[in-house]
């Protein structure tokens, strides 16, 4: 499973960001009074009795923001709310209940997600009674915290751990169903390519751009094997979205991305790669998903291009999904749409592999004698030791002294070797680089 988020989350000036650095151990997120300082997520892995969790800190809900992007804060505040496992509802004690409170309590009551309410700012026991008040909201679990005071930390991390998915640690468990998600832009074929794989005419299929209009789920069998294949309104520019139908066909279809297990990206082999394709590919690298470059409708170029030559455009203009494999199709008729459907489920598969410890940190200790990590300040960057700590994304954590030592260029180097030695070529791959604290003694990598 994917590594669980925790998303931190009310309205502006509580001291999220305060709360997201003493939770994280860390000063990441910028603190200031003046409201709406936080606009992107903001996330870190932190580890506490042996689980791995994903912080994500949040703009203020309610915020206006003074340069005009109060949608785009609110979209990114709906996405990690969406994504989250367990949800912290930040409130100020010293300000007491405001409306702006209460707005964001009932727009949590209708999240079906655990929450926590955290009373910040509650520094001394003598505020407890104070802070009772944030009882009315209607959240059932009310922690008093202090972030500035460094207050009731354990307590919140000992409701927390409680409320996070079981650790997925059983390697015997049945194989889930794959659910894959076909994007593109309009009129690529994706209803064809539905209607043609489950052979039924399970979708509306015109000429017209446009015609799906929501997200839809088809499920289906292939050798005996359970499948759900999501069909995705095709999108435009984003100058293009004037009408509501629009703006939630681009939502809908963003939120089909997230829940699937391999987005099957589409491309019309009669036309040249768009803006709209490139920002889609963006999307799907954001969200870590394994994913296939599509060439659909190669029947109609097949006699005019030669296929090394769309692979080597696609190459160029893609050169972040250079690990990504391309597949050629024809909709219409069905050809190499089984052959594409099982490399989905390789990929499906190397998503959801595992490694040794063993294994990992034998590998990472041959590529730092390979091409050792480049000083910094004088001072030689060292890796103690790796540990994979979820999949979907395959995660990789390394432990060392100086994460900042190590920069874009050898992050790259490492997860090219990883991506080659390991059974996950073809799938994103998280690497993070942590600092290790001083109560963890585990060998070095280069011992």
């Amino acid at each position: 499973m994917p590594v669980p988020q925790v998303a931190i989350v009310g309205r502006p000036n509580v001291g999220k960001s305060s709360i997201f650095n003493w939770l994280a151990g860390r000063r990441l997120a910028i603190v200031d009074d003046v409201a709406g300082v936080t606009r992107d997520r903001v996330s870190q892995l932190i580890r506490h009795d042996d689980r791995t969790v994903e912080l994500v800190d949040t703009g203020g809900i309610g915020i206006e923001d003074v340069d005009n992007l109060t949608d785009e804060i609110e979209a990114q505040i709906a996405l990690a709310i969406d994504a989250a496992d367990v949800l912290l509802f930040v409130v100020d004690t010293r300000s007491g209940i405001t409306p702006l409170d209460e707005q964001v309590a009932a727009r949590l009551r209708q999240v079906a997600k655990p929450v926590l309410c955290l009373a910040n700012k509650t520094d001394d026991p003598k505020l407890d009674a104070q802070a009772d008040e944030f009882y009315r909201l209607g959240i059932d679990t009310l922690i008093k915290v202090s972030a500035h005071q460094h207050r009731n930390k354990d307590v919140l991390f000992e409701h927390l751990v409680a409320l996070l998915p079981p650790a997925d640690l059983d390697e015997d468990a049945p194989e889930p169903e794959m659910k894959i998600v076909l994007v593109g832009r309009r009129n690529v074929g994706k209803s064809t390519f539905i209607n043609t794989l489950i052979q039924a005419e399970r979708m509306i299929v015109s000429e017209v751009p446009g015609t799906t209009r929501d997200s839809v789920d088809v499920r289906f069998q292939l050798d005996g094997k359970s499948f759900l294949a999501i069909d995705t309104p095709g999108l435009r520019k984003s100058k293009s979205v004037r009408s509501d139908v629009d703006f939630y066909s681009l939502q809908r279809a963003q939120r089909s991305i997230r829940r699937a297990d391999v987005v099957l990206m589409l491309f019309d082999a009669a036309q040249p790669v768009s803006q709209v394709d490139k920002q889609l590919c963006q999307y799907i690298i954001d969200q870590y998903k394994p994913c296939v470059l599509v060439v659909n409708k190669w029947d109609l170029v097949v006699s005019q291009i030669a296929t090394q030559q769309w692979v080597d455009y696609l190459r160029e203009a893609f050169p972040t999904l250079a690990y990504v494999p391309i597949a050629f199709i024809t909709g219409q008729t069905g050809k190499n749409l089984k052959v594409l459907l099982n490399h989905a489920q390789m990929l499906f598969k190397q998503s959801r592999a595992r490694v040794g410890t063993g294994d990992l940190n034998r590998l990472v200790r041959r590529a730092l004698e390979l091409h050792p990590p480049p000083l910094h300040k004088n001072r030689r960057p060292k890796i103690y030791y790796a540990t994979q700590v979820a999949i979907q994304p395959p995660t990789i954590v390394l432990m060392c002294n100086m994460p900042q030592a190590f920069g874009a260029d050898y992050r790259r180097y490492l997860l090219g070797v990883l991506r080659d030695e390991l059974s996950f070529g073809e799938v994103p791959i998280r690497l993070f680089l942590h600092r290790r604290g001083a109560d963890d003694h585990r060998d070095d990598v280069d011992a």
